[in-house]
């Protein structure tokens, strides 16, 4: 298959072929703002000479290439490739070309700041984007060490993957940066980060050696950057993973650049990190902020050792770099740094991420068949990451944490700047550990679907367990039944708090495991399974324990335990076994006393689902009414300036659509209502103003005027949201425009109207966009390429109109449509959420 959509097969076959010496890059920023130089010159050597590849470009003016001294017809390049025949045992490829700017964040992204017009240029390569800035050949496996040259003007910060050098000046104002050659890397892990950037500097002293550290924003920046805390979390992360590694950091220097309109949270280029820079906040946040943004740093610092020392062969293995990465952030957030709960946060968001992603049409095996580049590029999800971090902290459990580690550094050993396939770091484990894991990657690395695990039990006449056995199952579409770690925990009602009085682990294994431990033990308040959230699967509680959950959950002391309840609650109530309004009342009653910084921020938004989506259609007004003013209540209640009363805040800005409601919002915006402690800050007035354009109560004018006192790139993307948010059909004509057909916006604009489309109560408004969002979709992925088609197909799905009307009219689109698969998957996945929905939404009017 020719073009942009490199296929496993074909890179077997170059990999074969070729072996890449060096790559010579020379890049000039100078020639204007749509188009840059690019000037690559490639050593490789080939095992069959005279034989036949290809090189990969995208989106470029080639105007010449010549390969081993001699011409080549620049007809050699159509379709993103350049074809290469009669090749020597050793061969030199020079190809010039003009490449273009991106403004989708694939590339080389520029962007202008609006705050003060200063330019900001960087790279994002992964999965297959290095291509769309210098000839390369673009696949993981083929390694090789870069040179860069880069031509820029005078007074910019450029960096790269290798120390910056001094600039040379060039004439007419511009100057020259020549890197030092990098180590052997994958060409997605190259960057180049360059234009008027801050920059702060730093060391860290480590065992072996001293590490040069930098932090880069943009100048608009400059006056919320917290170098001190990113500085310490870095210390702290190189300090740990080197000691757990046993390897030295292998790059020299180690940049961290905060960037604009980022696609994603953060990309491990080796030494010269990018994240998105929202991570530098202009405004209060609260504590999950901060740790979150450490479990970034500590995630993208863990990838220099997996994934950048030693890279996987081809993208099946996409899953070991996600997931290595995400399980180390965490193991080192606790053992490394003042947040030492993570793992709480980690249970609260991420592994309901996972549980979600996982129940979904689109569910794949962790190590997922990544058959071409398409393939991976719609697997960076809740599988990948969260479900496989979930496993290997399992993994971690069945085999002993000192084994894991020593397994960890005979591989790193062993492939240093080389590729690896997972059999090799099984090997490594097995070895290390003594136990034979090939069935357990089997069962839990080539098969779909999450277990549930539930208590199944007769009681004697005095109350204690008769018998007692965990019961698995798995669904018919995915039925495989695996092996377990399981804690059990048992909590008892002590002075009205609950109170854990023992716990055990056990190994559980196929459809019924008996728990000889229990038998004779008196019934608990609330017995929990996963008690310390070893095990990936959904729990369930026993009638007598749901009802000590509900009843008494902000009782519970234990933050871990908690969330583990709120994630059976949460799980329970999306699979229609407990109602929307349960869950809501639940919500309003243990919230105010949790204690994790992640659930108190995020369990809110699972209630907003429950109301706007799970809710039964004749009694949702009730539902809303009551969970807007038991917000409300909750708001008012709250401590002073703590981080409750601010994520109480955004929740009930989100959920106001009553008359006291909105005018409570209106009062904070002018200051004629206030909360004592409560900041209203820059992003908060865009939080409170979206609950008015929501309701109809903020017209073009007044967004307008708010961005006229927040000119920033903050201010005009939470503008656009803000105007996509209201309930008239000029507004969503508008949004749908930006978000669906426009190609001249910014890509980060571009997703704030597209996750700000869809509302609930909007019907009549949203209904005529049905049937344009499938006939959208038929063509996206192709006319809009991967990131503006994934975002806008998932997120722009009509779930607000959920109904059984609405699943008939896409399934018979699924059948029809001559949509890319990829972009069938995100309707599938709007499709059972809908399903999932009406479900819920019979649950709820059955019991209330």
């Amino acid at each position: 298959m020719p073009g942009t959509n490199l296929t496993r097969d074909e890179a077997a076959t170059r990999a074969a072929l070729l072996d890449v010496t060096s790559y010579s890059i020379d890049l000039d920023l100078t020639t204007g703002d749509r188009t840059f130089g690019s000037t690559t010159t490639i050593e490789f050597t080939c095992r069959e000479p005279g034989a036949e590849t290809f090189a990969d470009l995208v989106g470029a003016t080639v105007r010449s290439i010549t390969l081993n001294g001699e011409a080549v017809d620049v007809a050699a390049y159509a379709d993103s490739r350049i074809a290469l025949s009669g090749l020597a045992a050793a061969n030199t490829l020079v190809v010039e070309a003009d490449c273009t700017y991106s403004r989708t964040g694939e590339g080389l992204h520029r962007f202008v700041d609006p705050a003060d017009d200063r330019v900001y240029l960087y790279s994002q390569f992964e999965v297959p984007d290095a291509r769309r800035v210098y000839t390369t050949f673009e696949q993981p496996d083929l390694k090789a060490p870069y040179t860069f040259t880069v031509t820029a003007p005078e007074g910019w910060a450029v960096v790269s993957n290798a120390v910056s050098p001094e600039p040379e000046p060039a004439g007419d104002g511009t100057a020259t940066w020549r890197f030092p050659t990098t180590q052997r890397m994958s060409t997605y892990i190259t960057a180049l980060v360059a234009g008027e950037y801050h920059h702060v500097t730093d060391t860290y002293t480590g065992a072996t050696q001293e590490i040069p550290l930098g932090i880069y924003c943009r100048q608009s920046l400059v006056p919320h950057l917290d170098a001190e805390e990113i500085f310490t979390i870095t210390k702290q992360g190189f300090a740990f993973f080197e000691e757990q590694f046993a390897y030295p950091y292998p790059f020299g220097k180690y940049d961290q650049l905060f960037v604009p309109e980022y696609n994603m949270g953060a990309m491990e280029n080796a030494g010269c990190v990018t994240f998105r820079d929202e991570y530098l906040p202009r405004s209060r946040q609260d504590r999950s902020f901060y740790e979150f943004r450490a479990e970034v740093i500590l995630h993208e610092m863990a990838h220099m050792w997996f994934g950048d020392l030693v890279t996987m062969r081809w993208w099946d293995d996409l899953w070991l770099n996600e997931s290595f990465a995400e399980w180390a952030c965490y193991h080192a957030a606790v053992n490394a740094t003042e947040f030492t709960e993570s793992w709480t946060g980690f249970t609260n968001v991420r592994k309901n991420w996972a549980y979600r992603q996982d129940q979904l049409p689109s569910t794949h095996p962790i190590a997922a068949d990544n058959h071409d580049l398409q393939a991976v590029e719609v697997n960076f999800d809740g599988i990948t990451y969260a479900k496989g971090a979930s496993v290997l902290k399992q993994l971690v459990a069945w085999v002993g944490l000192d084994n894991f580690l020593a397994g960890l550094r005979e591989y790193f050993r062993d492939h240093e700047f080389a590729n690896s396939e997972f059999t090799d770091l099984l090997s490594a484990l097995e070895k290390s550990s003594g136990r034979e894991l090939e069935s357990w990657a089997q069962e839990w690395l080539q098969t779909s679907g999450v277990n549930t695990l539930a208590p199944a039990f007769d009681l004697a006449e005095d109350g204690t367990y008769a018998s007692f056995a965990v019961q698995q199952s798995a669904t018919d579409e995915h039925p495989t039944l695996r092996r377990h770690r399981l804690g059990i925990g048992l909590y008892d009602e002590v002075d009205g708090r609950l109170v854990r009085r023992t716990s055990f682990e056990i190994d559980v294994e196929g459809a019924s495991t008996e728990v000889p431990q229990l038998v004779g033990e008196r019934q608990p308040d609330l017995l929990l399974l996963n008690e310390g959230d070893l095990a990936y699967a959904k729990i369930r509680l026993d009638e007598r324990s749901l009802a000590t959950a509900i009843s008494g959950i902000a009782t519970l002391d234990d933050a871990l335990a908690r969330a583990l309840l709120w994630g059976a609650a949460w799980d329970m109530t999306r699979d229609a076994e407990l109602s929307a309004t349960a869950f809501v009342d639940l919500v309003l009653s243990g919230l105010p006393s949790e204690t994790d910084a992640f659930g108190v921020s995020r369990i809110p938004t699972y209630a907003a689902t429950a109301v706007n989506l799970y809710s039964a259609p004749d009694r949702r007004d009730a539902l809303r009414a009551t969970w807007e003013s038991g917000l409300r209540g909750l708001l008012l209640d709250a401590e002073p300036g703590s981080d409750h009363q601010l994520s109480f805040a955004r929740a009930y800005a989100g959920a106001a659509h009553g008359d006291q409601a909105l005018a409570d919002l209106e009062g904070l915006l002018d200051g004629s209502f206030t909360v004592e402690g409560l900041a209203v800050d820059a992003d908060l007035r865009w939080t409170l103003l979206n609950g008015l354009a929501r309701n109809g109560r903020a017209d073009a004018a007044r967004i307008d005027a708010e961005l006229a006192e927040d000119n920033t790139i903050s201010g005009q993307e939470r503008a656009a949201a803000a105007r996509a948010l209201r309930p008239d059909a000029q507004a969503k004509a508008e949004a749908w425009e930006i978000a669906m057909v426009r190609d001249d916006v910014p890509n980060e604009t571009q997703r704030s109207v597209v996750l700000a489309f869809q509302v609930p109560g909007q019907d009549d408004v949203l209904a005529p966009y049905v049937e344009r969002y499938l006939a959208a979709a038929d063509t996206m992925w192709e006319e809009k390429g991967t990131q503006r088609a994934s975002t806008a197909l998932e997120f722009m799905f009509p779930k607000p109109l959920a109904s059984a009307e609405l699943l008939e009219r896409v399934d018979a689109w699924l059948e029809s449509s001559p949509a890319n698969p990829a972009a069938k998957r995100y309707v599938r996945e709007g499709r059972a959420d809908v399903a999932r929905a009406l479900a819920a939404q019979e649950k709820d009017a059955a019991e209330h």
